[in-house]
């Protein structure tokens, strides 16, 4: 995955517009119009402040459904990120939580977004949704059916969750990148909002070599300096 060829830079930031509730999530108020303002008010503030990208996620349908997520969640996701892309000119990114990879291909290849990110691409993560299994080889299956290049960023040990069994971080790694065949990767702290420690981004970005490495929470002015010492 080539940052300077997507972002112009070796260093990107991607800022997250973390989309209201949507249709048939609990908290659903009705009203898509509502959603899209919001949107639009986040993306204009992250690409005003400087961003690199920005990526879209549906942070407020918690609870989470642990696989596919509803067609009116895709179909209003899709509608979103199009006026998004309309609006800046910024590369676009796409995570359809929980872990709906095979959704966010399809969006992202249809609006001719730039990348997605995926929980959980390999192995067996224990989360509060449940057991969530990796599903690389149906993704990058289907993205080869599609005729995609829309570049697959995916968690390592993700957040809010704990690993079956006990992997090293840098086998899991290694694996997510050499037979989950993962674009990028990302590593976050124990939740959202904690940032990983210095030590493990050490050792993810020397396991991952020439695949980028990417901070996944807890970045703040106050640590970044640090913290991108070891990452992309």
């Amino acid at each position: 995955m080539n940052l300077e060829q997507i972002f112009h830079t070796p260093n990107p930031i991607i800022g997250v517009v973390h989309l209201l509730p949507l249709p048939t999530s609990p908290r659903w108020g009705g009203s898509l119009k509502a959603v899209l303002d919001r949107a639009e008010q986040e993306a204009t503030a992250l690409a005003s402040g400087g961003v690199d990208g920005i990526i879209v996620e549906n942070f407020f349908d918690a609870p989470f459904t642990k696989h596919h997520v509803d067609p009116a969640v895709v179909s209003a996701m899709t509608l979103i990120v199009e006026r998004l892309m309309n609006m800046i000119a910024l590369p676009l990114g796409i995570n359809v939580l929980r872990n709906d990879a095979k959704s966010a291909i399809a969006i992202a290849t249809c609006v001719r977004a730039q990348f997605i990110r995926v929980n959980v691409l390999t192995g067996i993560m224990a989360t509060d949704q449940g057991l969530i299994e990796g599903e690389a080889h149906q993704l990058l299956r289907y993205r080869r059916e599609l005729g995609s290049d829309v570049k697959i960023l995916a968690d390592v040990l993700v957040k809010h969750a704990q690993p079956l069994g006990s992997p090293n971080l840098t086998t899991a790694v290694q694996e997510t990148i050499e037979r989950g065949l993962a674009d990028g990767i990302i590593l976050s702290g124990c939740a959202t909002g904690s940032p990983p420690s210095l030590e493990d981004l050490e050792l993810a970005s020397a396991a991952a070599k020439n695949t980028p490495v990417f901070i996944g929470s807890g970045a703040n002015w106050e640590n970044i300096s640090t913290l991108m010492a070891a990452a992309d």
